[in-house]
């Protein structure tokens, strides 16, 4: 048998004349060729992967428009497997109309893309990296409050920097003997450099102190403004006079809460976001039934009763009850299953499910801001406006600054009665210096920092230090199922070779979910496709047609089965499912070795979601849960005093990831999930999220070791200081010993977590789920 491979994926086609293997790949190869791109096919050195189709809801993510009219964004492009396929895509983005800028790192797989927003729109750039065969996601970016602290933090930086040098040299010069002219001139140079680091690098605190004081709330910026106060004015005076400033100790103060601050500070999307992009997902239009006509009115515009007609492809725009026609709905947008569902006379349908064949004449009974995805937006919305809950810190620092305030204020008068004014002034000021909370401000950004970072290294990206450290709380865990648990696509579970083949000719140009599997499995064995005739495509029913000069129907067969029929009577099947990711049973270990109650949630039936719960060795499964049902079991859960872990990955986990404690999406999941997540697990498995948490209890442990030794320290150095027995210079020192302390049980996080790692692998045999068999689904 003569075969040949497709111009654009090489998927293996029968015949000697090159064809393509579906309607996808003559697209993207029409798109390349048209753009005058050819070579890329000769210079590539692997086939491009098959197209597999955009997800909706890009025309609802949030985009700036600059001062020059134009919209910019940053894409991770996922499947790029050479340096032509990057030279494509990027060519491509820059042939397209209203593209003006357009450039893809194969190294780190992002293009940044500059459009004009009245000649083309987000979906369609995306769209047309889709077509190509690649995978675009949106990548996150910093927000502004981000990029203010960086240059305070940059200034504060190379303030201190250079403020220490001049320091070092002078303290060497009393050593060693130095020239009172280069003695003032360092003094007064340091004082140029320190300025700006009190006056504009330390606003925020400032702003912080301030808002508290208004607020009657003695908060932590409090004496970090007091302190940076105080070594700011007597810096000045002590240059002036010729004596020690101690600039340096007040610049590295302010670098190193910076450093914290922007550590700590780095902010998530705004839940808000994500709620737009929810809500934004619908259709805009409908096609409404008045009388004998069909008008095209706005979604918004239908009320309860009107009734709607929705065809092969159209998103249904409004929550209703199917009156007229069949079809297969997918319903991946609200529940997470790959598998379509089949709806008919009397069943519900939901605004933003996607009907992939049939025909429905739908009854709206829930439209605009009533529909399910509406609510489900609502729902992120009020988690994202729920009251953060007070620090460690912030139930301190009262009693810290008031204490430092007291202490130092009766130093000065003590010293003031007893000895003078003259002498009174370096014990007030020794008081403040030695009590600065540098060491205690540090401690949980700086152990948090550590934390993350460890994280990180591990394939959890954590959002903020709050987020982060809340992980040291969670006792229990809901995974979703499709998609997080699983691979989330159809596949094939069992079919011979020679059905197989008949069935991938049969569905070779259909966008049908199942045609994917069909096509994806023929492709894993080196199946040649076949050439199908007189295809013919049943909505709700199946597809028929000839090959090899034989009719065949291929049809459904009930829940996770297809039956291949030929014209001779015979029938042979293929049965379907969804794989478990092959490490889910070592995640699922691991969070249980650490503690952690495991629950699988799922969309699906509640047998699927058992059957895929014994494959992970969960023991608690729950099935036909739609957004509502997951957010119900989360807040039930929290409202008994549990702190629950989500992990999810479609749009209608987003609800759910905002009302757990802690939210974690998928890398691969879509836009809005991660918005609205506290973390996201790039590597596309669970396993590392074990690691997360001891990572979090570990931090956590180390900040209440560090908070507990600075208030030690303070204790005794305030009363050393207070008693006579530390100048400022001793006192500035004290205060740098305390922050290395803080710095350096930072640094032994890393180590303790790859200890305790070490501990949970021992406590549980990895193990492995067996070539990722799937689970069968509702075919």
């Amino acid at each position: 048998m003569n075969t040949s491979s497709c111009p654009h994926c090489g998927a293996l086609v029968e015949g000697s004349e090159p064809s393509f293997c579906c309607a996808g790949c003559e697209a993207a190869d029409a798109i390349i060729r048209g753009a005058g791109l050819e070579r890329y096919y000769t210079e590539r050195t692997e086939p491009a992967p098959r197209p597999s189709g955009l997800d909706g809801g890009w025309d609802a993510i949030p985009v700036e428009t600059g001062t020059d009219g134009l919209c910019r964004m940053g894409l991770t492009i996922d499947g790029m497997r050479c340096a032509s396929c990057v030279w494509v895509t990027e060519h491509v983005l820059q042939g397209t109309e209203g593209v003006r800028e357009a450039h893809v790192s194969y190294g780190s797989g992002r293009a940044t893309i500059a459009w004009d927003p009245s000649v083309v729109s987000l979906s369609d750039v995306a769209g047309r990296v889709a077509t190509l065969g690649y995978t675009p996601r949106v990548l996150g970016q910093e927000g502004r409050p981000d990029r203010d602290l960086l240059m305070r933090l940059g200034v504060a930086a190379f303030a201190a920097a250079n403020v220490m040098m001049f320091a070092a040299a002078r303290y060497a010069g009393w050593l060693g003997g130095m020239a009172p002219r280069f003695e003032a001139l360092f003094g007064w140079l340091s004082l140029a450099l320190a300025t700006p680091v009190a006056l504009w690098c330390a606003a925020p605190f400032f702003a912080g102190a301030l808002a508290g004081l208004r607020a009657r709330v003695l908060h932590m910026d409090v004496p970090i403004a007091l302190a940076v106060t105080v070594l700011y004015v007597h810096g000045v005076l002590g240059t002036i006079r010729g004596s020690d400033t101690y600039l340096d100790s007040m610049t590295m103060l302010v670098a190193l809460l910076l450093t914290g601050r922007v550590v700590e500070g780095r902010e998530r999307r705004r839940a808000a976001e994500a709620a737009v992009t929810l809500a934004a997902s619908l259709p805009a239009t409908a096609r409404r039934v008045r009388g004998s006509r069909i008008e095209v009115v706005a979604a918004d515009a239908l009320r309860p009763g009107d009734q709607v007609v929705v065809g092969p492809g159209d998103e249904i725009p409004a929550d209703g009850t199917v009156e007229s026609g069949d079809g297969l709905v997918r319903m991946a947008h609200l529940t997470g299953e790959s598998a379509p569902l089949a709806v008919d006379q009397g069943d519900p349908v939901w605004a933003g499910t996607v009907l992939i064949d049939g025909g429905l004449g739908v009854r709206v009974t829930e439209p605009g801001d009533q529909t399910m995805v509406h609510r489900m937006a609502d729902q992120v919305r009020a988690a994202a406006d729920r009251e953060a809950r007070p620090t460690s810190l912030d139930r301190l620092a009262p009693w810290v600054t008031a204490t430092t305030l007291a202490v130092a204020a009766a130093a000065l008068v003590v010293w003031w009665l007893a000895v003078g004014l003259s002498s009174a002034l370096p014990v007030m000021v020794s008081v403040l210096v030695v009590a600065c909370p540098c060491a205690l401000a540090l401690s949980r950004p700086l152990c948090a920092a550590a934390g993350l970072g460890a994280a990180a290294r591990r394939g959890v990206l954590v959002r903020s230090a709050d987020a982060f450290l809340d992980l040291a709380t969670v006792d229990q865990v809901g995974l979703d199922k499709t998609g997080t648990v699983t691979v989330g696509d159809l596949d094939i579970v069992s079919a011979d070779d020679a059905t197989l083949r008949v069935a991938a000719g049969l569905e070779r140009f259909s966008p049908h979910p199942v045609a994917g599997a069909v096509l994806r499995e023929a492709a894993a064995r080196n199946i040649p496709l076949p050439v199908a005739r007189g295809i013919v495509e049943e909505a709700g029913v199946g597809v028929s047609g000839v090959v090899d000069g034989r009719q065949w129907r291929l049809a459904s067969a009930g829940a996770g089965r297809i039956a291949l029929h030929d014209d001779r009577g015979g029938t042979s099947f293929l049965n379907l499912g969804d794989s478990v990711r092959s490490d889910s049973a070592d995640g699922v270990r691991a969070l249980e070795a650490v503690g952690l109650e495991v629950h699988l949630l799922s969309g699906d039936d509640e047998g699927v979601a058992r059957a895929v719960a014994r494959r992970t060795g969960i023991s608690a499964a729950m099935g036909g849960m739609l957004p509502e049902a997951k957010v119900e079991w989360v807040t039930a859960r929290e409202a008994e005093g549990r702190r629950v872990l989500f992990v999810g990955d479609g749009v209608n986990d987003a609800p759910a990831l905002a009302a757990a404690s802690v939210g974690v999406a998928m890398g691969g999941g879509v836009a809005s999930t991660i918005m609205v997540s506290d973390a996201v697990l790039v590597g596309g498995s669970i396993r590392p999220l074990a690691s997360a948490v001891l990572a979090s209890r570990i931090a956590h442990r180390q900040i209440r070791i560090s908070q507990t030794a600075s208030l030690a320290y303070n204790v005794v150095a305030v009363g050393a200081a207070a008693a006579g027995w530390v100048n400022p210079l001793v006192a500035a020192v004290l205060m740098s010993v305390s922050s290395f302390l803080v710095l350096w049980g930072a640094s032994r996080v890393e180590p303790r977590v790859r200890a305790a790692e070490k501990r949970v692998r021992g406590a549980h045999r990895p193990g492995r789920v067996h070539d990722s068999a799937p689970v069968a689904v509702a075919a």
